[in-house]
């Protein structure tokens, strides 16, 4: 399940590089010097996968908050089914209801400090960009986070969305030191395969609420072995 958020990163690489590509290609890097280039880079992406963990861990709290409720293996089928729905209902439809406005104000600060920080040069600055990249608007980004508050733990719901970022690594990278290396036609075939997967991860989120007692797929809930495990003491 951990290992899902990886691929989803790097199958959605692609829609990475449409909504963060400008920023990648506009980033201050020292084109003469290749080692000062690399770390740069890495600095960028660190910062990236810093915002992705710090959310994670965040939205993995109100996971275990739910889950201490009891409410995590329902929190598991409906996040499931959510990654699902948003993937087969088509965008108008959620587009009317603009759930996002809330947030538009704090996006809008985000993108006026990431223009200023592209200016610089600074060594915190890649940090800096990376960082702020990562609060910006991604859908990829709200399905990882679904699944980070489905695992209902902060430390696996910041390590989620860590190797969620790590996953887009290779593609973004890629596309900073060699361009358009990528053709349309791939490219179309590549994302053709994200609404897939993401189906397969709400199913496999379905499957863990469920509790059918398949290793690794959907164990059965931690309460059920708990309350067996009373019984047994308390027979004579």
């Amino acid at each position: 399940m951990i290992l899902s958020a990886a691929i989803l990163g790097f199958l959605g690489s692609l829609h990475c590089l449409g909504m963060c590509g400008p920023i990648a290609f506009m980033l201050p890097l020292d084109r003469e010097n290749e080692v000062k280039k690399a770390m740069q880079l890495s600095i960028y992406h660190f910062g990236r996968i810093l915002t992705y963990a710090l959310m994670g861990f965040a939205f993995g709290l109100v996971g275990k908050g739910l889950y201490l409720f009891g409410a995590q293996q329902k929190l598991s089928i409906l996040i499931g089914a959510v990654m699902i729905l948003l993937v087969l209902v088509p965008g108008r439809y959620f587009k009317k209801y603009n759930l996002a406005k809330p947030i538009y104000m704090f996006l809008g600060s985000v993108k006026s400090r990431l223009g200023q920080a592209l200016k610089k040069r600074t060594p915190d600055t890649f940090l800096t960009i990376g960082f702020l990249n990562g609060f910006l608007p991604c859908g990829l980004v709200y399905m990882a986070l679904l699944g980070a508050i489905a695992l209902g733990n902060p430390i696996h719901g910041a390590g989620y969305m860590a190797l969620f970022g790590l996953g887009t690594i290779p593609l973004m990278t890629t596309a900073v030191y060699v361009g358009g290396w990528l053709k349309a036609p791939m490219k179309a075939k590549i994302q053709k395969l994200i609404p897939i997967f993401v189906i397969l991860i709400g199913t496999l989120f379905i499957l863990r609420g469920l509790g059918l007692g398949i290793p690794y797929v959907s164990p059965k809930p931690v309460h059920t072995h708990m309350v067996s495990a009373e019984m047994e003491c308390h027979q004579p």
